[in-house]
């Protein structure tokens, strides 16, 4: 019985302290949050999974791509809007909508907030 209880209690202490580093700030600062979320999406567009994802299918597109980028409370990317693109493939700008969509920020918002951030990307 005692080996048992050891054993909840490390399962205890293993689950508080992923808690603790797993908990992501929250910002309230606009300026900040874009410029975080400016960096986070740099990180991605120039990561090797990304990379080798575009290189593979459209390797062959380039220019420069203005988004608007909408974020919402747990960090969540809410939209994805192309303000203007010199890029015109419209499978490459789908490819693209999806990835970002499916990115989760490394912070969270305020209850209820919600930003919008233009980014600009060139490829």
């Amino acid at each position: 019985m005692k080996t048992v209880f050891k054993y909840i209690m490390l399962f205890a202490i293993f689950c508080m302290n992923n808690n603790v580093q797993a908990q992501r700030p929250v910002l309230t600062d606009e300026e900040q949050i874009a410029e975080v979320v400016t960096k986070e999406v740099n990180d991605v567009f120039q990561s090797a999974e990304f990379l080798k994802r575009k290189n593979k299918k459209y390797a062959d597109v380039k220019g420069t791509m203005t988004i608007d980028i909408g974020v919402v409370q747990n960090g969540k990317v809410s939209s994805f809007f192309k303000v203007d693109s010199e890029i015109k493939n419209i499978d490459f700008i789908n490819f693209m909508s999806d990835y970002i969509l499916s990115h989760k920020f490394q912070f969270k918002l305020q209850k209820q907030q919600r930003y919008k951030i233009r980014y600009t990307i060139t490829f």
